[in-house]
């Protein structure tokens, strides 16, 4: 079960970690659904800072627990936010992307809390 939860926590950090790239690498296909929604543009640094603190936390998470938790808790309150968000815009065929990254998210806290 361990090496599961290992696998999984680096695979979402690996996930949530790209996101953050591509946020702050302005990319359009992420920068530009964000502004249909009506996110500042002015919010992107700190959207991409909040996942990539998030996904270096689940690999600290492997050797202080603590930390990874906090991260879990972290992503999944971003994640929340990013699917209240699309709803609002009610773009609802963007449901499914955030919950795509959160899903990895969850899947490594609860292999974590199963160690």
């Amino acid at each position: 079960m361990y090496d599961a939860h290992v696998i999984t926590t680096v695979l979402a950090a690996a996930f949530v970690g790209f996101s953050a790239v591509c946020v702050f690498a302005r990319a359009p296909w992420v920068t530009g659904p964000l502004t249909d929604y009506g996110v500042p543009e002015s919010w992107m640094l700190w959207l991409g800072t909040a996942k990539a603190a998030g996904a270096v936390g689940l690999l600290v998470g492997l050797f202080v627990p603590v930390i990874g938790l906090l991260a879990t808790i972290g992503l999944c309150l971003y994640f929340t936010g990013a699917v209240i968000t699309v709803l609002r815009a009610r773009v609802y065929a963007h449901v499914a992307a955030p919950l795509l990254y959160a899903a990895p998210v969850v899947a490594a806290a609860v292999l974590g809390a199963a160690v």
